[in-house]
């Protein structure tokens, strides 16, 4: 599976999924907060599906040469 996200892509959706389910356990405490999953895992993999359906990929290329 090749990678299609950057590093600043990737950092902010492992954030934005730790802090979606925060709200299991402090704030609001509702199991919407599971919606965190998918953020975090395409976060920690680094490839995200829905990039791949739209064609978009903001992982930088390596040059060679």
């Amino acid at each position: 599976m090749l990678r299609n996200e950057g590093t600043v892509d990737r950092a902010l959706r492992i954030i934005l999924g730790l802090v979606l389910l925060s709200l299991i356990f402090v704030g609001p405490k509702t199991m919407w907060g599971l919606v965190g999953i998918v953020p975090l895992a395409t976060g920690l993999a680094g490839h995200c599906p829905l990039y791949r359906l739209i064609g978009l990929n903001t992982c930088p290329l390596k040059k060679q040469g």
